[in-house]
């Protein structure tokens, strides 16, 4: 499995493995979602994605628990987790409206908890989940400079951010943001040409793409994408869910795709996108059929 080199102390798997969904699994027991991890990094995948407000605020205690029981994983992972959405649900279902939080007291207790829901000292790269119109930079850059002087968290990212709200929070900070996640997948194709993958790519900063196979569309809808998928797929003897990733992997910028099946032999053939032959005609075939035009 290629890998990625996000700082001089931080570098993850080409393939991310997206643990949103772990919580609503019919069986959240430690076997079976050691079982999943293992399956990752028998692939080479050791990059685990996570989120505090994911399964209404419990799919980090859900891997902790795994954790928990084989004290040997977490040396092999790089954990990333995200925090600032305050919804009500869960620890927070009294709240009377979903609000985003990026005060330094709410940073600061969102990674407490998130390390101890998880079971390790530190997080290797922690992400602000979606910019806070309310947001004070300077505020926010100086907690997220302290995690990281803390040994607290490794890195700093972001997730969902446009070119400008990378750059304010950037300005408030003295360590350099790592990553940004966004959407993109075959069904949501708009950063490729809105700037917003340009600017990163500029920077040599490498996305992390979340929802590649367009929330399970891709794998499981009708139309010109999915036919597209059918025959790249039926080429080279993998699934459409293997070619629509390998669409991702093949963009010069590096982009790492965020996976998050929760169903263990999906988890087994994630890494069957890099068998995948994609030149550049391949690329704009699958590129035309989800414009549903030709380029102009």
């Amino acid at each position: 499995m290629e890998r990625i080199t996000l700082s001089d102390t931080l570098n993850f798997s080409r393939i991310v493995y997206g643990m949103w969904r772990v919580a609503d699994d019919s069986d959240t027991s430690v076997a079976n979602v050691t079982a999943k991890i293992k399956a990752c990094l028998d692939q080479g995948i050791t990059t685990f994605d996570q989120a505090d407000i994911y399964g209404d605020y419990t799919a980090e205690a859900v891997m902790g628990e795994a954790l928990k029981a084989d004290k040997g994983l977490r040396a092999q992972m790089e954990i990333v987790t995200k925090c600032d959405i305050v919804a009500p649900c869960g620890k927070y279902s009294d709240v009377p409206v979903k609000y985003y939080d990026t005060s330094a007291a709410h940073i600061n207790a969102s990674v407490d908890a998130s390390l101890a829901a998880m079971g390790t000292d530190h997080i290797d790269l922690l992400l602000i989940h979606r910019p806070d119109p309310f947001m004070d930079h300077k505020e926010t850059g100086a907690a997220l400079d302290a995690l990281v002087s803390a040994g607290k968290v490794g890195s700093v990212g972001v997730s969902n951010f446009k070119p400008y709200d990378w750059d304010l929070l950037q300005s408030g900070m003295k360590n350099k943001l790592v990553t940004n996640q966004i959407e993109l997948s075959l069904g949501a194709v708009d950063s490729l040409t809105n700037g917003d993958l340009a600017f990163h790519q500029k920077n040599g900063e490498h996305l992390m793409a979340w929802s590649p196979l367009g929330g399970g569309e891709l794998m499981t809808g009708t139309g010109a994408v999915q036919d597209a998928l059918d025959e790249v797929a039926a080429e080279n003897g993998v699934d459409r869910a293997a070619v629509a990733v390998a669409w991702i992997l093949a963009h010069p910028a590096k982009i790492m795709p965020v996976m998050g099946t929760n169903n263990i032999n999906r988890i087994k053939a994630l890494s069957d996108a890099l068998r995948v032959k994609m030149d550049r005609v391949t690329w704009f075939k699958l590129y035309t059929a989800a414009l549903g035009r030709e380029v102009a």
